[in-house]
């Protein structure tokens, strides 16, 4: 036994010797080589990796389900953009914890091999979660695209958004980085050159960059980025295409009668003159004698120096016998002067071609730049326009006026409503309105929607019982709560995923009662309101705002026309010529989308 005992005694003496002399050579041969490429890859990374989680989790928030289905080039930039923010949040965290909490803990540090192994658990698992996250949100968007009978992604294709996503974070935190160096080194210049205490240095960097950056953003930057955007998209108002002719008939601007010449439209406004029914094609719908319809429309280059747009706008009015009409609707143009030719056909069809339309341009720019740059353009002509018409409408004897109705889309509803001061203003000058796809940011519309009656949700407000203001996302939605809505109507058409209607700069702080409330009908029950994240997701959503299907997001089809029923019927208004009028409309829209 003793000889065993002696046995076992030396041979674990001899392993422990080989084991030491394995771990020294390991140390000092590839383990050590080893050991430094890691560190030196660390120090080039410079991986937080408390960073790291939190942009993990906001990366995960971004996929979650947002109002319209996005591809993965969409949510990969968004999702990219999330995830520096939440790098950020977390490299403010670890240092707040090292500088204010951690002299004050004691812990035992962790031997360097421990760290690493901590650092690659956390790498592995923040790349297992992500992935999980890919998969369930390709779920999640063919539920989305479900809803809004649109055909939905795989999750094969989906897992692009990965990559993409950690490229765009990655782009973003190496320009951080590149400030923070750019902050270090006036930090430098100002300690020696101006003498400013080190201690304050940094502070006064960081402090004259973002001068810098400011001013150059909010100055010259700025004022060349619309200033080029203004020459690029002028170029594009002023192209001419075959599918926009000339008119010959008087009643439309842009004809050899015209007082608005019709080189000086703009590519919005030919389209809009040179386009629409004529009387035989609404004798052919309605089955009735019909009119010419009259479409007035001034170009930002119509005006003259002694004449302006409004009185262009009058002007021309008078001309075609305009304020003779039935029906005279004004209608307020997106950023680029574009009239919805749905809205435009649809009271045409409904009134005989009894009517007359306005319109006038004041932007180059598309309306997401218009919103941006313009808003106070969109503001003005709303007023000047309305104003002007309502001036000489008003002088006519009431029993020889026509209808006067105003029409906005989109940002050319936030012009309409910059005409009137408030619900009586408005009630008192026109004989209805209606305004598809509100910006979240429109005067009037925010004070209808806080001041809904108790227990109505957001998505579907109502409104002092919807005696005069009604909001609807169908057809159905505007005989609701009741018959009785007064006269003179005004309706609002909004979808529940319409990201122009809840798009809001709030989103990034607070949770918003469209969100806290049950969901509207194509909204999807996953969707969540995540701080900074939800803000960014609806931000891409206006991008594809219109890339959904009609009834969804911000296209609203032939709901126009049941808008124009409600606010403004003629005597002789029936289903069955309203079908016979959408079947119409709905073919001409679907040309104007082959062709332009």
């Amino acid at each position: 036994m003793l000889d065993s005992a002696d046995a076992f005694t030396r041979l674990r003496t001899r392993g422990s010797v080989v084991y030491r002399r394995g771990a020294l050579l390991f140390r000092n041969g590839w383990g050590r080589k080893i050991a430094v490429f890691a560190r030196k890859v660390e120090a080039i990374i410079d991986l937080n990796h408390t960073g790291l989680v939190l942009a993990t989790i906001f990366f995960a928030w971004s996929v979650t389900p947002s109002l319209v289905p996005r591809d993965w080039l969409f949510q990969g930039l968004i999702s990219g953009l999330n995830a520096a923010i939440g790098y950020g949040v977390g490299c403010v965290l670890l240092w707040a914890f090292r500088k204010w909490l951690r002299p004050r803990i004691k812990m035992a540090t962790p031997s360097e091999w421990v760290r690493y192994l901590i650092k690659v658990f956390v790498v592995v698992a923040c790349i297992l979660v992500a992935a999980y996250m890919l998969v369930l949100s390709a779920d999640w968007q063919r539920e989305l695209t479900g809803l809004m009978g649109m055909e939905g992604t795989t999750r094969a294709a989906y897992l692009r958004t990965g990559a993409l996503s950690f490229a765009v974070g990655a782009l973003v935190v190496a320009v951080y980085r590149t400030l923070r160096e750019v902050v270090r080194f006036l930090a430098r210049m100002l300690s020696r050159w101006v003498r400013v205490p080190p201690a304050l240095a940094p502070a006064a960097g960081a402090l004259l960059l973002t001068v810098l950056i400011v001013t150059l953003f909010n100055g010259v930057a700025t004022r060349a980025f619309f200033a080029v955007a203004n020459s690029a998209f002028s170029v594009r108002n002023d192209k001419m295409t075959e599918y926009a002719v000339q008119p010959t008939k008087p009643e439309r601007s842009g004809s050899p009668a015209s007082l608005a010449k019709w080189e000086t439209l703009g590519s919005e406004g030919r389209w809009f003159v040179s386009h629409g029914p004529d009387p035989l094609l609404i004798s052919a719908v309605t089955r009735k004698p019909a009119r010419e319809p009259i479409r007035v429309y001034v170009g930002l280059k119509s005006a003259s120096a002694d004449t302006t747009e409004e009185d262009l706008a009058v002007a021309e009015l008078e001309r075609t016998g305009a304020f003779d009409r039935k029906v005279l609707v004004l209608a307020t143009t997106t950023g680029t002067g574009w009239v919805n030719g749905e809205a435009a056909a649809a009271i045409e069809y409904m009134w005989g071609g009894d009517t007359a339309i306005v319109a006038s341009q004041y932007s180059y720019l598309p309306s997401v730049l218009s919103f941006l740059a313009d808003r106070q353009k969109v503001a003005i002509n709303g007023r000047t326009m309305f104003d002007a018409v309502y001036a000489h409408w008003s002088q006519r004897p009431p029993e020889h006026r026509p209808k006067l109705l105003v029409y906005g889309e989109s940002l050319g509803s936030q012009g309409s409503e910059s005409a009137f001061d408030g619900l009586a203003d408005l009630r008192s000058k026109v004989d209805g309105a209606l305004w598809v796809g509100p910006p979240n940011s429109n005067r009037l519309w925010q004070q209808f929607v806080q001041r809904r009656d108790p227990g109505t949700r957001e998505v579907d407000p109502i409104y002092a019982d919807g005696l005069v203001v009604r909001f609807a996302a169908t057809a159905a939605d505007l005989n609701k709560p009741s018959a009785d809505w007064r006269k003179p109507r005004i309706a609002y058409l909004q979808h529940p995923s319409d990201p122009i209607v809840w798009w809001s700069p709030d989103l990034i702080f607070s949770q918003p009662d469209w969100l806290s409330e049950p969901r509207g009908a194509d909204v999807s029950p996953q969707m969540r309101w995540w701080p900074f994240v939800t803000f960014w997701q609806v931000v891409a959503d206006l991008t594809n705002a219109q890339g959904v299907s009609d009834g969804h997001g911000h296209r609203y089809g032939s709901l126009v026309l049941d808008g124009w029923a409600a606010i403004a019927a003629p005597p002789d208004w029936d289903q069955d010529l309203a079908e016979r009028i959408r079947t119409q409309i709905e073919l001409a829209e679907a040309y104007e989308r082959a062709v332009k």
